[in-house]
Protein backbone atom coordinates (compact mmCIF):
# COMPACT_ATOMS: atom_id res chain seq x y z
CA UNK A 1 0.00 0.00 0.00
CA UNK A 2 1.27 3.46 -0.91
CA UNK A 3 1.25 5.79 2.10
CA UNK A 4 0.80 9.52 1.51
CA UNK A 5 3.40 11.44 3.53
CA UNK A 6 2.05 14.77 4.76
CA UNK A 7 3.35 17.98 6.33
CA UNK A 8 0.74 19.98 8.27
CA UNK A 9 1.13 23.77 8.01
CA UNK A 10 -1.21 25.81 10.21
CA UNK A 11 -0.56 28.32 12.96
CA UNK A 12 -3.19 26.80 15.28
CA UNK A 13 -1.60 24.01 17.34
CA UNK A 14 -4.95 22.57 18.44
CA UNK A 15 -6.11 22.26 14.83
CA UNK A 16 -2.82 20.59 13.83
CA UNK A 17 -3.21 18.14 16.69
CA UNK A 18 -6.72 17.21 15.56
CA UNK A 19 -5.62 16.86 11.96
CA UNK A 20 -2.69 14.65 12.97
CA UNK A 21 -5.00 12.33 14.92
CA UNK A 22 -7.39 12.11 11.97
CA UNK A 23 -4.70 11.54 9.35
CA UNK A 24 -2.60 9.12 11.37
CA UNK A 25 -5.72 7.01 11.98
CA UNK A 26 -5.83 6.23 8.24
CA UNK A 27 -3.77 3.29 6.95
CA UNK A 28 -2.81 5.06 3.70
CA UNK A 29 -1.52 8.38 5.06
CA UNK A 30 0.78 9.69 7.77
CA UNK A 31 1.98 13.04 9.14
CA UNK A 32 5.76 13.40 8.86
CA UNK A 33 6.09 17.02 9.97
CA UNK A 34 4.31 20.11 11.30
CA UNK A 35 4.79 23.84 10.79
CA UNK A 36 3.26 26.97 12.33
CA UNK A 37 4.32 29.48 9.67
CA UNK A 38 5.63 29.73 6.14
CA UNK A 39 9.30 29.59 7.07
CA UNK A 40 8.83 26.42 9.12
CA UNK A 41 6.79 24.95 6.27
CA UNK A 42 9.68 25.38 3.86
CA UNK A 43 12.08 23.82 6.38
CA UNK A 44 9.82 20.80 6.91
CA UNK A 45 9.31 20.36 3.17
CA UNK A 46 13.05 20.46 2.54
CA UNK A 47 13.74 17.95 5.33
CA UNK A 48 10.97 15.45 4.61
CA UNK A 49 10.24 15.88 0.87
CA UNK A 50 6.59 14.94 1.56
CA UNK A 51 4.01 13.87 -0.99
CA UNK A 52 1.60 16.57 0.19
CA UNK A 53 1.49 19.75 2.27
CA UNK A 54 -1.81 20.54 3.96
CA UNK A 55 -1.44 24.31 3.88
CA UNK A 56 -3.32 27.15 5.58
CA UNK A 57 -3.43 30.43 3.67
CA UNK A 58 -3.26 32.71 6.70
CA UNK A 59 -0.10 32.15 8.72
CA UNK A 60 2.33 34.55 10.45
CA UNK A 61 5.17 35.90 8.33
CA UNK A 62 5.31 34.06 5.03
CA UNK A 63 1.70 33.15 4.21
CA UNK A 64 0.38 30.15 2.36
CA UNK A 65 0.08 31.89 -1.01
CA UNK A 66 3.65 33.18 -0.84
CA UNK A 67 4.87 29.76 0.25
CA UNK A 68 3.41 27.83 -2.69
CA UNK A 69 6.03 28.61 -5.36
CA UNK A 70 8.83 28.19 -2.81
CA UNK A 71 7.51 24.78 -1.80
CA UNK A 72 7.70 23.68 -5.43
CA UNK A 73 11.28 24.94 -5.63
CA UNK A 74 12.33 23.06 -2.50
CA UNK A 75 10.46 19.85 -3.39
CA UNK A 76 9.11 19.68 -6.96
CA UNK A 77 7.21 16.44 -6.31
CA UNK A 78 5.34 17.82 -3.29
CA UNK A 79 1.74 18.85 -3.97
CA UNK A 80 -0.13 21.43 -1.90
CA UNK A 81 -3.70 21.07 -0.66
CA UNK A 82 -5.09 24.31 0.74
CA UNK A 83 -7.16 23.97 3.94
CA UNK A 84 -8.68 27.34 4.75
CA UNK A 85 -11.64 29.23 6.16
CA UNK A 86 -11.70 31.53 3.10
CA UNK A 87 -14.68 30.61 0.91
CA UNK A 88 -13.80 33.48 -1.39
CA UNK A 89 -13.40 33.32 -5.17
CA UNK A 90 -10.34 35.58 -5.09
CA UNK A 91 -8.40 33.35 -2.69
CA UNK A 92 -9.38 30.26 -4.67
CA UNK A 93 -8.14 31.68 -7.97
CA UNK A 94 -4.92 32.99 -6.42
CA UNK A 95 -4.18 29.64 -4.82
CA UNK A 96 -4.68 27.70 -8.04
CA UNK A 97 -2.61 30.18 -10.05
CA UNK A 98 0.17 29.86 -7.46
CA UNK A 99 0.26 26.10 -7.95
CA UNK A 100 -2.12 24.60 -5.38
CA UNK A 101 -3.42 21.15 -6.30
CA UNK A 102 -6.55 21.41 -4.19
CA UNK A 103 -8.72 23.71 -2.08
CA UNK A 104 -10.80 22.55 0.89
CA UNK A 105 -12.69 24.63 3.44
CA UNK A 106 -12.08 24.09 7.14
CA UNK A 107 -15.80 23.62 7.63
CA UNK A 108 -15.63 20.46 5.49
CA UNK A 109 -16.43 17.18 7.22
CA UNK A 110 -13.58 14.79 8.02
CA UNK A 111 -14.52 12.37 5.24
CA UNK A 112 -14.34 15.12 2.62
CA UNK A 113 -10.90 16.21 3.78
CA UNK A 114 -9.64 12.63 3.60
CA UNK A 115 -11.12 12.26 0.11
CA UNK A 116 -9.33 15.47 -0.91
CA UNK A 117 -6.00 14.23 0.46
CA UNK A 118 -6.35 10.94 -1.41
CA UNK A 119 -7.34 12.69 -4.66
CA UNK A 120 -4.39 15.07 -4.53
CA UNK A 121 -2.15 12.18 -3.51
CA UNK A 122 -3.20 10.39 -6.71
CA UNK A 123 -2.17 13.40 -8.76
CA UNK A 124 -5.68 14.79 -9.22
CA UNK A 125 -6.97 18.30 -8.54
CA UNK A 126 -9.57 18.60 -5.79
CA UNK A 127 -11.81 21.62 -5.29
CA UNK A 128 -14.46 21.91 -2.59
CA UNK A 129 -17.73 21.19 -4.46
CA UNK A 130 -19.38 24.34 -3.11
CA UNK A 131 -16.66 26.44 -4.75
CA UNK A 132 -16.53 24.79 -8.16
CA UNK A 133 -18.89 27.30 -9.75
CA UNK A 134 -16.88 30.16 -8.23
CA UNK A 135 -13.78 28.82 -9.93
CA UNK A 136 -15.47 28.50 -13.29
CA UNK A 137 -17.48 31.71 -13.33
CA UNK A 138 -16.11 33.89 -16.06
CA UNK A 139 -13.74 31.17 -17.29
CA UNK A 140 -15.88 29.46 -19.92
CA UNK A 141 -14.37 29.43 -23.39
CA UNK A 142 -15.31 31.78 -26.18
CA UNK A 143 -18.11 30.62 -28.50
CA UNK A 144 -16.85 27.67 -30.50
CA UNK A 145 -16.71 27.26 -34.24
CA UNK A 146 -19.18 24.89 -35.88
CA UNK A 147 -16.68 22.02 -35.75
CA UNK A 148 -15.76 22.73 -32.12
CA UNK A 149 -19.41 23.03 -31.14
CA UNK A 150 -19.92 19.27 -31.52
CA UNK A 151 -20.70 18.02 -28.02
CA UNK A 152 -18.02 15.43 -27.10
CA UNK A 153 -20.31 14.06 -24.38
CA UNK A 154 -22.44 12.58 -27.16
CA UNK A 155 -19.67 10.04 -27.77
CA UNK A 156 -20.16 8.59 -24.27
CA UNK A 157 -22.26 5.55 -23.50
CA UNK A 158 -25.28 6.09 -21.28
CA UNK A 159 -23.47 4.73 -18.23
CA UNK A 160 -20.29 6.74 -18.92
CA UNK A 161 -22.43 9.86 -19.24
CA UNK A 162 -24.30 9.19 -15.98
CA UNK A 163 -21.10 8.46 -14.04
CA UNK A 164 -19.18 11.50 -15.29
CA UNK A 165 -22.09 13.87 -14.70
CA UNK A 166 -22.31 12.69 -11.08
CA UNK A 167 -18.53 13.05 -10.71
CA UNK A 168 -18.80 16.63 -11.99
CA UNK A 169 -21.52 17.30 -9.42
CA UNK A 170 -19.09 16.30 -6.66
CA UNK A 171 -20.17 12.74 -5.84
CA UNK A 172 -17.58 10.15 -4.81
CA UNK A 173 -17.18 6.83 -6.62
CA UNK A 174 -18.86 5.06 -3.70
CA UNK A 175 -21.86 7.42 -3.78
CA UNK A 176 -22.19 6.97 -7.54
CA UNK A 177 -21.99 3.19 -7.21
CA UNK A 178 -24.82 3.22 -4.68
CA UNK A 179 -26.96 5.61 -6.74
CA UNK A 180 -26.55 3.66 -10.00
CA UNK A 181 -26.55 0.19 -8.40
CA UNK A 182 -23.05 -0.57 -9.65
CA UNK A 183 -19.86 -1.77 -7.99
CA UNK A 184 -17.22 0.83 -7.18
CA UNK A 185 -14.82 -0.93 -9.55
CA UNK A 186 -17.35 -0.68 -12.39
CA UNK A 187 -17.83 3.03 -11.65
CA UNK A 188 -14.06 3.51 -11.79
CA UNK A 189 -13.97 1.76 -15.17
CA UNK A 190 -16.75 3.92 -16.64
CA UNK A 191 -15.10 7.02 -15.18
CA UNK A 192 -11.68 6.25 -16.66
CA UNK A 193 -13.12 5.26 -20.05
CA UNK A 194 -15.32 8.36 -20.23
CA UNK A 195 -12.53 10.74 -19.21
CA UNK A 196 -10.35 9.20 -21.92
CA UNK A 197 -13.07 9.74 -24.55
CA UNK A 198 -13.46 13.38 -23.49
CA UNK A 199 -9.70 13.91 -23.44
CA UNK A 200 -9.80 15.13 -19.84
CA UNK A 201 -7.48 14.38 -16.91
CA UNK A 202 -8.84 16.15 -13.82
CA UNK A 203 -12.19 16.70 -12.13
CA UNK A 204 -11.81 20.46 -12.57
CA UNK A 205 -11.54 19.97 -16.35
CA UNK A 206 -14.55 17.67 -16.24
CA UNK A 207 -16.66 20.23 -14.38
CA UNK A 208 -15.67 22.94 -16.83
CA UNK A 209 -16.67 20.72 -19.76
CA UNK A 210 -19.99 19.80 -18.13
CA UNK A 211 -20.79 23.47 -17.51
CA UNK A 212 -19.80 24.39 -21.05
CA UNK A 213 -22.35 21.96 -22.45
CA UNK A 214 -25.06 22.81 -19.92
CA UNK A 215 -25.03 19.46 -18.13
CA UNK A 216 -25.05 20.73 -14.53
CA UNK A 217 -28.09 23.00 -14.64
Amino acid sequence: MTVIRIVLADDHAILRSGLRLLIDSQPDMTVVGEAADGAQTLEQVEIHQPDLVLLDLSMPGLGGLESLPLIRQRSPETRALILTMHDDEGYLRQALRAGAAGYVLKKAVDSELLDAIRAVGRGETYIHPAMTRLLLSGMLPEPATTQEAINPWQALSEREFDVLRLVALGHTNAEIAERLSLSVKTVETYRARGMDKLGLETRAQLVRSALTYGLLD
